[in-house]
């Protein structure tokens, strides 16, 4: 399955709402420090969202919780493959996106068969602290070459503009957090996002 080439990343449903109607057709939920029981709740709320308009949601973490409500996708840190039970996510049908920064964590990664690889910083970052450097254009295009077949993800700093230049960098699909989320014209930033990952 070909995924969408622009692939926002939200913390909340009310997010979703606001994206989804306009043609957001994958998307990252990304939420910290809730209670297990709130927690399981809005992600069955996302789960329903993206059901309802034909798109795919990508749980950040949480793969117990998207085990249990039968979701399509998991995405997991580094840190994050250190506790996580891979087999228990495949078993579930589970397909698996994973964070790179270096060759080892890339390595470790293609291990796994990943239904995608994300690589960042591209650009600096304001969302959160990070001990990489920014990866810049050309590790895009070696990182390319490296993941063969597997879908690549821009994520970092990346705006509708760069994302032009990560996808001729070899990048099939970008990522974005705060270019959104903080933007004046959330839904007009996230039509000018889908008009450049046509």
């Amino acid at each position: 399955m070909r995924l969408p080439r622009f692939y926002p990343i939200f913390d909340n449903a009310d997010w979703l709402r606001r994206a989804l109607p306009l043609g957001v057709r994958l998307v990252q939920i990304r939420i910290k420090d809730q209670s297990p029981r709130k927690l399981l709740g809005e992600l069955a709320l996302c789960h329903e969202l993206c059901r309802s308009h034909g798109a795919t949601l990508v749980i950040n973490d949480h793969w117990q919780a998207a085990i249990e409500l039968g979701c399509d996708f998991v995405h997991l840190g580094q840190e994050d493959l250190d506790t996580a039970d891979i087999a228990a996510i495949r078993k579930a049908g589970l397909r698996l996106g994973v964070s790179t920064h270096d060759h080892a964590e890339l390595d470790r990664a293609l291990a796994l068969k990943p239904d995608y690889i994300a690589l960042g910083p591209v650009w600096p970052t304001i969302l959160k602290k990070m001990k990489w450097e920014q990866q810049g254009l050309e590790r895009v295009s070696e990182w390319r070459n490296l993941v063969g077949t597997t879908p690549l993800v821009a994520i970092g700093g990346v705006t509708p503009d760069r994302a032009k230049q990560a996808y001729a960098a070899g990048a099939d699909i970008a990522s974005a957090v705060t270019d959104i989320t903080l933007n004046a014209d959330p839904e007009g930033r996230i039509r000018e996002w889908l008009a450049v990952a046509k």
